[in-house]
């Protein structure tokens, strides 16, 4: 265990399921105390009930009043918060001659907005104790482009230069960092990607296979840590060689979309 993370404060949005659920599990091990905030009632109360001791409460990470009464109940459930990390996401498959305006602002509100909205509200009290960790989950798809996700790769793109911003004005209380998974086995992915699509892409890629929910929780930890406590406005990948170079930029556009 790391003895810097005991008794932390956490709060991690989109954690009632994939790389969200891992980390809450992973802090909650590290014996933090640790709030998830999810859309999704019916896996939120699933994932409380599977795991003592995390507390759960529903809101729409785009909507400004919901996410007020969220951290006003996060003050009241824990006194404040040390550590966000604002992992809440969707995204969809869709050529950008297909994507209407609805599904674009769609996914920039809950990735985007959502970002913006509880960064915003963890910051306020973490100037106030002068001491905070915010970690952004972006994406490799913000960092490059890739084809039928226009709405996605903006809102992740977005998200890293929102991290750079805030890792400047809010220093040097508060560290602000962006985390760029690339392929990772979760709920979302296998809902995008058919089993043939998967095997394809994991052939690509330098490791073959797509990362864990929970190697990503691995590496949230460590950023949240004092031994990281000099990193700070930093894009972070891990996506098993992903961008390294020779990559599936040149191949995932002859993938048949699935459908919906």
């Amino acid at each position: 265990m790391y003895k810097s993370l005991q008794g932390k404060r956490v709060v991690i949005t989109g954690g009632a399921r994939g790389i969200g659920l891992a980390t809450a599990k992973k802090f909650l091990a590290e014996g933090c105390k640790v709030v998830i905030i999810d859309i999704d009632e019916e896996n939120l109360k699933k994932a409380v009930s599977e795991n003592p001791g995390l507390y759960g409460i529903k809101a729409d990470v785009g909507d400004p009043e919901q996410v007020a009464r969220a951290f006003e109940e996060i003050d009241r459930l824990l006194g404040g918060v040390d550590i966000l990390i604002a992992n809440a996401g969707i995204s969809s498959r869709r050529p950008f001659l297909e994507l209407d305006y609805e599904e674009w602002r769609r996914v920039l509100r809950v990735n985007l907005d959502g970002a913006f909205l509880c960064a915003k509200e963890a910051a306020k009290r973490m100037m106030k104790q002068k001491s905070g960790v915010i970690l952004f989950t972006a994406s490799t798809n913000g960092m490059e482009g890739h084809p039928y996700y226009a709405h996605y790769n903006a809102s992740k793109a977005g998200m890293i230069l929102l991290a750079k911003t805030m890792a400047l004005e809010l220093a040097p209380w508060i560290r602000v960092n962006a985390v760029c998974p690339g392929y990772v086995l979760t709920e979302m992915q296998k809902a995008e990607y058919s089993p043939e699509m998967l095997e394809k892409v994991n052939s690509l890629i330098p490791l073959n296979r797509h990362a864990t929910p929970e190697e990503i929780a691995d590496l949230f930890a460590f950023l949240a840590l004092d031994e990281a406590k000099y990193i700070t406005g930093a894009i972070i990948t891990i996506d098993g060689g992903e961008t390294a170079g020779k990559y599936v930029y040149g191949f995932i556009d002859k993938l048949e979309i699935k459908k919906d």
